[in-house]
C-alpha cells in the first residue's frame, strides 16, 4: 500500500490539502512562453501597424523592455514569497490596506478573465473561418460559451492535465508563428518584399509620431502580458526560488525575439493598409507570401489553438489568484476550497468561469464591437496599473527580511518600471481609446461594491458577535 504523507502545518490548520507541486523547469518555461504567445500577436499585429505604419516592430520591442523591467520586480517578490496570489499578495504585504489589496486582486483577476474572454471569442471566430462557416453573432457566442465550459472541465481535472495540454497548445502556436516566419523569409529571399516599409512611420493624422508610438506600445503590451501569470503558480512549482529567474528571462527572450521577427516579416510582405484592415493579419501574411500553398490553410486552425492556450492559462491564473487571496483572508473563505481528490481550487475555478461567460455574453450584444482589441487594450491597461504597484511594493518590502535567499532587482529598475507603467496608463500620454477606460472603470466599480458588501458583512458579524 502506498504511503500517504502527513499533512503540512498549513494543511492541518486550514483543514484543506495543499496544492500539488507538478511544475519543473521545462513545464514552467512552456507555461510562460505559452501564456505570452497567443491572442495578442495573432490578432493585433495589424492594429499595431495601423498606429505606426511599417515600424510595427518598435512598439513590440518597447513593450518587451517594459515587461522585462517589471519582470525583475516580480522575480524578487516571487522568490522571496513563493506563494500563490501574485501581485495582490505583494501589495497586501507592502501596504496592508485591505481595500487596496482587494482592488489589485480584482484588477488582476479581471485582466485574466477579459483576456480569456477575448481569446474565447477569437477561438469561435477562427473556428468558423477555418471551416468556412457563414454564421451569425449568436452562433459565435454559443461556440465561445461552449469553449469556456471545456476550459472549465480541463481546469477542474487538475493542474497537471492543464499544464500538459498547455505543452501541446504551446507547440502548436509556436509552429504557427514559425510557419509565418519561414514562408515570409521564402517570399523575402525571392526578392518580392519591400523592406523600405519596415522603417517607415505612417501615423494617424490626429497623432504625433511620439503619441502614435505610445498608443501602439500600449496595444502591443497586451501581446507581452502573461509572464506575471506564472507567479500565481508558485505553490505548484518545484523549487520556485531556484528556477523562476532563469525560466522567466528565457521565456521573455524567446517571445520577444519571435514578436520582433513576426512584425518585421508582416510589414515587409503585406502593405500596412491591408495588414491593418485584416481581422486575421498573420493569415493575410501567409496567403500573400505563399498563395495557393495548402499548408497556409492550416493557419486559421493554428490560430484557434493559440488563442485556446491563452484562455486556458488565463483561467488557470484567475482561479489560483482567487484561491490564494481567499487563503489570505481578503476574499470569502469558500474560494479557498480545494477538491479532496483532484487537489484543484474547484470553487474559484467555477466562480471565474461564470464571470467570463457573463462578460462574453454582454459584449457580444453589439456584433460590430471590436471585442478582441477592446478587451486586449483593457487587459493591458489593468495590468500596467497593477505593475506600477508591484514595482513600488518591491521597494517597500526591502525592509522585510524573510531570511530566504532570493533574486534582487536592485533599486533603479523598480523605479524605472513604475514610471514607464504609469506613463502607459495615462490617457493623455498613451493615446488609448476611451472605451478601454470605461470597461476598466465599470469592472473596478463592481469590485468596490463587492468589497463594500464584504466589509459590511464582516462588520455586522463583529458587532453581533
Amino acid at each position: 500500500m502506498a504511503q500517504v504523507s502527513p499533512p503540512s502545518p498549513a494543511e492541518a490548520e486550514s483543514g484543506q490539502p495543499s496544492l500539488k507541486r507538478v511544475m519543473g523547469p521545462g513545464l514552467l518555461l512552456l507555461f510562460i512562453v505559452g501564456d505570452i504567445l497567443g491572442t495578442g500577436v495573432y490578432a493585433l499585429t495589424g492594429e499595431v501597424a495601423g498606429e505606426v505604419g511599417g515600424a510595427a516592430w518598435l512598439p513590440f520591442a518597447i513593450a518587451f523592455i517594459v515587461a522585462l523591467i517589471t519582470a525583475c520586480s516580480y522575480l524578487e517578490l516571487v522568490t522571496k514569497y513563493p506563494e500563490a496570489a501574485g501581485a495582490a499578495l505583494y501589495v497586501h504585504k507592502a501596504f496592508g490596506k485591505h481595500i487596496l489589496t482587494f482592488l489589485v486582486c480584482f484588477a488582476v483577476m479581471c485582466s485574466g478573465i477579459t483576456s480569456a474572454s477575448a481569446a474565447s471569442r477569437a477561438f469561435a471566430a477562427n473556428l468558423a473561418a477555418g471551416f468556412g462557416l457563414d454564421v451569425g453573432n449568436g452562433v459565435i457566442l454559443l461556440i465561445a460559451v461552449l469553449f469556456m465550459l471545456l476550459i472549465l472541465a480541463v481546469n477542474l481535472r487538475g493542474v497537471g492535465e492543464s499544464v500538459k495540454i498547455n505543452v501541446v497548445l504551446t507547440a502548436v502556436e509556436l509552429s504557427g508563428l514559425l510557419l509565418v516566419i519561414v514562408l515570409s523569409m521564402y517570399f523575402i529571399l525571392g526578392g518580392q518584399a519591400d523592406f523600405s516599409r519596415v522603417v517607415a512611420f505612417e501615423t494617424p493624422s490626429d497623432k504625433s509620431v511620439f503619441l502614435a508610438i505610445s498608443a501602439a506600445t500600449s496595444l502591443a503590451f497586451f501581446a507581452m502580458v502573461g509572464f506575471e501569470d506564472s507567479v500565481n503558480m508558485a505553490e505548484e512549482t518545484k523549487e520556485p526560488s531556484r528556477i523562476f529567474p532563469r525560466m522567466m528571462f528565457t521565456g521573455l527572450g524567446i517571445t520577444g525575439l519571435i514578436y520582433v521577427l513576426i512584425s518585421i516579416c508582416a510589414v515587409a510582405v503585406v502593405p500596412v493598409g491591408k495588414l491593418a484592415e485584416s481581422e486575421t493579419p498573420l493569415v493575410t501574411v501567409v496567403q500573400t507570401a505563399a498563395p495557393g500553398v495548402p499548408i497556409a490553410d492550416l493557419l486559421p486552425f493554428i490560430s484557434m489553438f493559440a488563442v485556446a492556450n491563452s484562455a486556458l492559462i488565463n483561467m488557470l491564473m484567475a482561479s489560483r489568484l482567487l484561491y490564494g487571496m481567499s487563503k489570505q483572508g481578503v476574499l470569502p473563505p469558500f474560494l479557498a476550497k480545494v477538491h479532496l481528490t483532484r487537489r484543484t481550487p474547484h470553487a474559484a475555478i467555477v466562480f471565474t468561469t461564470i464571470i467570463a461567460i457573463g462578460l462574453i455574453s454582454f459584449l457580444s450584444l453589439d456584433p460590430e464591437s471590436p471585442v478582441v482589441s477592446l478587451l486586449g487594450g483593457t487587459t493591458s491597461l489593468l495590468l500596467l496599473a497593477v505593475f506600477a504597484f508591484v514595482n513600488v511594493s518591491v521597494l517597500v518590502l526591502r525592509r522585510d527580511d524573510t531570511g530566504v535567499e532570493h533574486f534582487k532587482a536592485g533599486r533603479v529598475l523598480p523605479v524605472l518600471g513604475t514610471i514607464t507603467c504609469l506613463y502607459l496608463v495615462l490617457p493623455w500620454s498613451s493615446g488609448r481609446p476611451a472605451g478601454q477606460y470605461e470597461i476598466a472603470g465599470v469592472l473596478l466599480a463592481i469590485g468596490l461594491l463587492l468589497w463594500l458588501a464584504s466589509w459590511l458583512t464582516s462588520r455586522r458579524k463583529t458587532m453581533t458577535g
